[in-house]
């Protein structure tokens, strides 16, 4: 099974294109992805949607700068170059693309509690339990405390 998520950033306008025998949509677009560790250069992945996906990626206008989420499947692309070599290079197909400003704002909406002015009762039995207490103080914190195994 071969299914990947990346987070990272359009570096250029997504460009739609069309098959030539079936007229197929077909979006194009690279994306950033930030190294590992600070040092680390990022890497540019080609992105391509296909079908009714390349369309949407279209007309939702993303631009350069837009930080997305990409799921989809990762393949290994074999190009040559002008200077006389083959290349690998890394290429998603995009099976879903997120927004991050629209999954931000979603998840913000999905924290906030809902407020019910009807019964006082029912705010308070949704509200989260009580985080589990600490071990007791003459009890040292990396020995296991065999009373609380729960068979």
């Amino acid at each position: 099974m071969n299914h990947c998520i990346l987070m990272g950033e359009i570096v250029e306008v997504p460009q739609l294109r069309y098959t030539s025998d079936n007229q197929t949509p077909i979006a194009e677009f690279k994306i950033k992805i930030a190294g590992l560790r600070p040092e680390d250069s990022p890497s540019q992945f080609k992105a391509v949607g296909w079908g009714n996906l390349a369309q949407t990626i279209q007309s939702a206008s993303y631009a350069p700068g837009d930080r997305v989420v990409l799921e989809g499947r990762l393949t290994m692309k074999t190009v040559d170059r002008s200077e006389g070599f083959r290349e690998k290079q890394a290429e998603i197909t995009v099976q879903r693309v997120h927004r991050m400003s629209d999954m931000q704002s979603m998840t913000m909406a999905e924290a906030a509690p809902i407020a019910d002015s009807s019964s006082g009762a029912a705010a308070a039995s949704s509200a989260p339990a009580a985080a589990p207490s600490a071990p007791p103080a003459s009890q040292p914190a990396n020995t296991p405390d065999y009373d609380e195994i729960p068979f």
